[in-house]
C-alpha cells in the first residue's frame, strides 16, 4: 500500500515527486516509457515565461507567475541550467502594438513586475539581430531559458534520493476505487506487472491523463494533442539573438519564437496543428516552411544553413484552455494534473509543490524530518580550470577520454550518466544526461562507443542497447546473416 502513486514522470510529475518528498510517507512514480522526461517534457520551447500571455484569473496565470520566480532558487538547488535572459514579443506593425499594451496590461494584473512596450530604436539596442519589419515590442526581462531534461531529471533524482520509488516501463491500464480494512477510501491501479494499492493518485500523464481521469469521474474531460515542429541550429549561432523573441499571439498561442538555448543554441518554433494521434511526433515539410516563413518576418538573416536537427512536440490541449488542478469532486483522493500545456514548464515547480502539500494534508502526513533539497549535477569538466582539469584526468583517466567530438562529452560524464540515481538505459537517456549526440553531427560518430560503454555498465548485450527504450533497437542484424 503506497500513500500516493503519481502517474507519469514529466516535468510536472517529477516536480511534484520532489516536493511530496518533503513529507513522510511511501511514493511511487509510474511510467510508461523507460526514462523520466520521454514525452511532452523533452520536446518543447525551454522556455520560462514572465507571465503576461495567460487569461487574468486562471490557473495558467497564476502557476506561471509562482513557478517563474521559483526556478532561479531551484536551478541552483538542484544543480540544472537556467538563466534569465528575457524575452521580446514583437510587433509586426503599427496595427500590432495595442495588442502589445493588452497584453503588458494583462501582465500587470497577473502579477508581472516589469513590462515595457519599447520602440523600434530601444529593440534594436537590446536586440540587434532583429530584422527591419518589427516596429516595436513588450520587453519582459524576467522571462528565462532552461534546460527541459536538467530540470526533470534534477526533480526526478532528488525525489528518488529522499525515498520516492520509480517504475519505468510501467502502463497503468486501469484505476479503481477501493477500500482498506479500516474503511478509507483508496485506488487499486492495474499495470502490465500487476496491481497495486495506493491512499491517494496523482494523475499527471501528461497527453493521456484525459484516459486516466476518465477512468474515475463522470466529468469526462478532453486531451487534444498538439503538434509543433522545431528547427535547431548548431551552437556557434548561439549569439545571434539574446532574448527569447516571441511574435504577437494568434489563434494558436505564442506563434513562433526564435530564442537562444542555455546550451548555446538557436531554437526555432514551434508550429501548431491538432492532430488526433497521441504519438504523433513525425515532423513535416510543410511546418518547416511554415516555420522559415514566420521567422523571417521578424529576422532578415536567419543562419538556417545551421540547422543541425528537427523535431515535434505535443502540447497537452485541453478544450477549456486551463490547467485542471486538485482533488476531483467524484472521485475521493484522485487527484488531477492535466491539461500542463504551455506555460506547463513554467508553472511546472510550482503546480508540484502545491499539489504536494494539498495530498499530504488530505493524507494526515507528518514533514519528513530527513529531507535533502540539494541536489548535485554531473560534472562538466570543461567547467573546470585547467590545472584542475589535469588533476582530475590524472585520477580518474575516463574524464580525458572524449567519445562526443562535437560536444566535447568524456567517456567519464557519460559512466555518470548510467551509474547516478535513475540513471540512462538508452542512447537517448545518456544524450538528456550529458548532451552525448546532441551536436552538430547528431550522434553520427559516437553512438556505437556509447552503445558499447552502456552494454558494458548495464551488462547487456550491445544489439539490445535501444535508442529510446521498447522496441528501437540500432542493430536490427547482422550483415553475415543476410549474405
Amino acid at each position: 500500500m503506497y500513500d500516493a502513486v503519481i502517474i507519469g514522470a514529466g516535468v510536472t510529475g517529477c516536480a511534484t515527486a520532489r516536493f511530496l518528498s518533503a513529507w513522510q510517507g511511501s511514493f511511487c512514480v509510474m511510467e510508461r516509457s523507460e526514462d523520466v522526461c520521454s514525452g511532452t517534457s523533452k520536446a518543447n520551447s525551454a522556455i520560462i515565461h514572465a507571465g503576461y500571455d495567460a487569461a487574468h484569473g486562471s490557473l495558467m496565470a497564476k502557476y506561471n507567475l509562482l513557478g517563474n520566480q521559483m526556478y532561479p532558487e531551484l536551478s541552483k538547488e538542484l544543480d540544472f541550467s537556467y538563466k534569465n535572459n528575457g524575452s521580446l514579443v514583437l510587433a509586426l506593425s503599427e496595427e500590432d502594438i495595442p495588442k502589445l499594451e493588452k497584453l503588458k496590461e494583462n501582465g500587470i494584473k497577473n502579477g508581472v513586475k516589469y513590462l515595457e512596450i519599447v520602440g523600434r530604436d530601444r529593440l534594436k539596442e537590446l536586440e540587434p539581430s532583429v530584422g527591419h519589419v518589427p516596429v516595436a515590442a513588450l520587453y519582459a526581462p524576467t522571462a528565462g531559458i532552461v534546460c527541459p531534461f536538467g530540470a526533470t531529471i534534477a526533480f526526478a533524482e532528488n525525489a528518488y534520493t529522499n525515498g520516492v520509488e520509480f517504475r519505468f516501463n510501467t502502463e497503468v491500464k486501469g484505476v479503481t476505487p477501493a477500500q482498506t480494512e479500516d474503511g478509507e477510501p483508496c485506488w487499486i491501479i492495474q499495470t502490465a506487472h500487476g496491481s497495486v494499492r495506493t491512499r491517494a493518485v496523482i494523475n499527471a500523464a501528461g497527453l493521456y491523463s484525459d484516459i486516466i481521469h476518465n477512468m474515475v469521474s463522470a466529468d469526462k474531460i478532453h486531451i487534444t494533442p498538439r503538434r509543433g515542429d522545431y528547427l535547431l541550429l548548431d551552437r556557434r549561432t548561439g549569439g545571434y539573438v539574446k532574448h527569447t523573441v516571441f511574435q504577437v499571439p494568434g489563434k494558436y498561442g505564442k506563434g513562433v519564437l526564435v530564442s537562444p538555448t542555455v546550451h548555446g543554441n538557436t531554437i526555432i518554433g514551434p508550429t501548431a496543428e491538432d492532430i488526433d494521434d497521441k504519438e504523433g511526433v513525425d515532423t513535416t515539410s510543410e511546418g518547416f516552411d511554415d516555420l522559415m516563413e514566420k521567422a523571417g518576418l521578424a529576422f532578415d538573416d536567419l543562419p538556417l544553413r545551421d540547422v543541425i536537427t528537427s523535431f515535434a512536440g505535443l502540447r497537452a490541449h485541453e478544450s477549456r484552455h486551463d490547467f485542471i488542478l486538485g482533488e476531483v469532486k467524484d472521485a475521493p483522493r484522485f487527484f488531477d494534473c492535466a491539461g500542463i500545456e504551455s506555460p506547463g514548464l513554467t508553472a511546472a515547480p510550482a503546480i508540484g509543490k502545491e499539489l504536494a502539500a494539498e495530498v499530504a494534508q488530505s493524507l494526515g502526513l507528518k514533514e519528513n524530518p530527513s529531507f535533502v533539497g540539494t541536489r548535485k549535477g554531473i560534472l562538466d569538466p570543461k567547467s573546470l580550470e585547467l590545472e584542475h582539469l589535469a588533476s582530475l584526468i590524472r585520477e580518474k583517466p575516463e574524464y580525458g577520454r572524449i567519445v562526443c567530438r562535437c560536444e566535447q562529452i568524456s567517456e567519464g560524464e557519460i559512466l555518470d550518466a548510467i551509474r547516478r540515481p535513475l540513471g540512462a538505459k538508452s542512447l537517448d537517456g545518456v544524450k538528456r544526461r550529458v548532451r552525448a549526440g546532441m551536436g552538430r553531427c547528431q550522434s553520427g560518430f559516437c553512438s556505437p562507443r556509447i552503445m558499447d560503454i552502456l552494454a558494458e555498465e548495464l551488462d547487456m548485450d550491445v544489439a539490445d542497447v535501444t535508442k529510446s527504450g521498447g522496441h528501437s533497437q540500432v542493430i536490427v542484424g547482422l550483415v553475415k546473416d543476410r549474405v
